[in-house]
């Protein structure tokens, strides 16, 4: 079974770098895209960043710059480091994976982890 498990939130101060984990178990990662998503209170899901199964990776403008996607095939995880923190990136912070092309469209994942909640205090 496809099982992917997000770790790393808590809370942080605002200017802060965490670095968020999703561990992957059932697959492997060059077949799979992977893509980091976040909800924050009242808003809707939406897509920050992700990487194809030979390395290509994509970031929405709201975190080009500031957050950073890699990977460790060794151990299946893939990481989110997230640089230069604001309070508007409080949000539960989720990883997904697909085996349709790359995409920061979260229709086309079909494995999700549970949500790591991030929380930026100013």
């Amino acid at each position: 079974d496809v099982q992917l498990q997000a770790s790393g939130g808590g809370l942080v101060q605002a200017g802060g770098s965490p670095r968020l984990s999703c561990a992957a178990s059932g697959f492997t990662f060059d077949d799979y895209a992977i893509g980091w998503f976040r909800q924050a209170p009242g808003k809707e899901r939406e897509g920050i960043s992700c990487v194809s199964g030979i390395g290509d990776t994509y970031y929405a403008d709201s975190v080009q710059g500031r957050f950073t996607m890699s990977s460790d095939n060794a151990k299946n995880t893939v990481y989110l480091q997230m640089n230069s923190l604001k309070p508007e990136d409080t949000a539960i912070y989720f990883c997904a994976a697909t085996r349709a092309v790359m995409s920061n469209n979260l229709q086309s994942y079909e494995y999700w982890g549970q949500g790591t909640l991030v929380t930026v205090s100013s």
